[in-house]
């Protein structure tokens, strides 16, 4: 694949603003995920509370995600951005004041939480079904690759600069960068434009949500690819989410300390780095399996976060479980949007969400009291094991496996046309 085919998507204004509007967003999340962590552990230096103000974000996502979809499917998804990041400028706005003030408590950060949330529930549907409407079929890969490449690079920049921030000026600055990135993000997304949907016949009564709902479940469900991955991925994320986000900046605390986990975080940004670099000329066959095998490599961190927290190590298998990561990712958005149709891809995004992010709350509560109860070392190793274990049971799906990329803008075969193929 040339650099040109590369680069191909930048050539559509529409592409071109949702490309910046993304890049500026996820400058300051990146920088205020470390911001956030820190902050809690400012306020105090129990583990279990960083678990309840992720959780608190989490909750609402579960809650509202699958209405977020029927949002997103039936209005302009770029209107629907736009509030939700508004909102969330909002929300990181407050959290920042609270925290430059020195006023926040653990209570308040929770409940800013549940309101960004919120936000996200109705905003993350849209943004992650958009991406058909701005780019030929032909160039999704390398869209998506684009996004994952900025993205990447912000993982290795962004906490790092959030750590340095934190370390120098204090955590609230680092917030309050995030809560100017959402603003500038939504106004950014005004000067997107994209083609109308097809209407519905104006003797077809419109159907209501609970209708709409039961739609994208019954595809879903019809699915088994999407459903194999989706109900592994709630045991996944709430193993990274209690393993490695909430507990690994407390184990760092102790060991490499902050600025040590922000170069950890940073490396793991590095592998998607490198793997989105490959991913901008190298075609993906069979997105799932490759994707999964990739999805192997983020046991051996947990392993070592466990066992033995040095930071080149550490360092060295982050780096390698960030190029997994992103594998999967792009391997997982191939997936959703050539083989979902248009017309109920947010709705299925968002039960991926709901199904991949259902647990998350859990491992962020109840790691912190298991590692106080069973000690960081044997929680993290047990953490990895059963990451190995989940992962292995998917790859024995056929429909896993032989998953191949679309050669048509339309629902692909039924499960069974893909057991022939591997």
């Amino acid at each position: 694949m040339r650099t040109g085919a590369s680069l191909a998507p930048l050539a559509a204004r529409p592409f071109r603003f949702y490309y910046a509007s993304r890049v500026v967003n996820m400058a300051g999340t990146f920088m205020a995920s470390v911001a956030l962590a820190f902050a809690v552990l400012g306020i105090t230096d129990d583990p279990a509370a960083l678990g309840y103000v992720l959780a608190a974000h989490t909750v609402p996502m579960i809650v509202f995600v699958l209405w977020g979809g029927v949002v997103a499917d039936r209005f302009r998804r770029t209107a629907v951005l736009q509030v939700s990041n508004l909102t969330s400028a909002l929300t990181q706005g407050l959290v920042a004041a609270l925290v430059l003030t020195g006023v926040a408590e653990i209570w308040m950060l929770v409940v800013l939480s549940l309101l960004h949330g919120t936000a996200s529930a109705f905003g993350f549907p849209a943004m992650a079904a958009i991406m058909p409407s701005l780019v030929p079929r032909e160039q999704l890969q390398q869209a998506n690759a684009l996004v994952s490449l900025a993205r990447s690079a912000l993982v290795v920049l962004g906490p790092s600069i959030g750590a340095l921030l934190v370390v120098t000026a204090g955590a609230g600055w680092a917030l309050a960068v995030d809560a100017a990135a959402w603003l500038v993000a939504a106004v950014l997304l005004g000067f997107v434009r994209v083609p109308p949907r097809v209407a519905r016949p104006s003797d077809e009564a419109a159907p209501g949500t609970f209708a709409e709902l039961r739609e994208g479940w019954s595809f879903v469900r019809s699915t088994t690819w999407l459903w194999v991955v989706v109900l592994a991925f709630g045991a996944l994320n709430a193993l990274h989410a209690g393993a490695w986000t909430t507990l690994g900046p407390a184990r760092a605390q102790d060991t490499i300390g902050a600025q040590g986990w922000g170069l950890v975080v940073s490396a793991e940004g590095a592998g998607l780095l490198l793997m989105t670099l490959v991913l901008l000329r190298t075609r993906l066959e069979r997105p799932l399996l490759l994707g999964m095998v990739g999805m192997l490599l983020m046991a051996p961190p947990l392993v070592a976060l466990g066992a033995r927290p040095e930071l080149l190590l550490l360092a060295g298998l982050a780096l390698l479980a960030g190029a997994g990561i992103e594998l999967f990712s792009m391997g997982w958005n191939l997936a959703m949007q050539e083989h979902v149709p248009d017309e109920m891809l947010s709705r299925v995004y968002s039960y991926d969400a709901l199904g991949s992010f259902v647990a998350i709350p859990v491992g962020q509560v109840a790691f912190g009291p298991l590692a106080a109860a069973f000690g960081f070392r044997d929680v993290l190793l047990a953490a990895g094991a059963v990451h190995v274990v989940v992962c292995v049971l998917v790859l024995l799906s056929p429909a896993v496996r032989g998953l191949r990329r679309a050669d048509r803008p339309t629902a692909p075969a039924p499960d069974e046309a893909l057991s022939t193929t591997s």
